[in-house]
């Protein structure tokens, strides 16, 4: 197992780790009374879903919630393994 192939592992992680902070967003939001649509929860949580929820927990506590963060982190460490996986793999 090479390098590459563990910073894609990391990516394939990362990406789930994202999808259940997307989905205890989505859960947080419906249990505040915002109609969620599951369906499109793919295409709408960068949109919209993120957004409302950071301005909810803003709202309620002064800061943004911690499953913002969590969203934001893990797709940008899924990002960021993946492109380096990429390049480990054509060198």
């Amino acid at each position: 197992m090479n390098v590459s192939d563990i910073l894609f592992a990391v990516a394939i992680v990362s990406v789930l780790w994202g999808v259940a902070s997307a989905v205890l967003i989505a859960e947080a939001l419906r249990k505040r009374g915002v109609k969620v649509n599951w369906v499109f929860l793919r295409f709408l949580i960068l949109s919209k879903y993120l957004g409302q929820y950071r301005d909810i927990t803003r709202q309620e506590t002064g800061r943004s919630g911690p499953l913002f963060y969590s969203y934001v982190v893990a797709m940008n460490l899924a990002l960021v393994t993946a492109i380096a996986g990429i390049i480990l793999r054509a060198i």
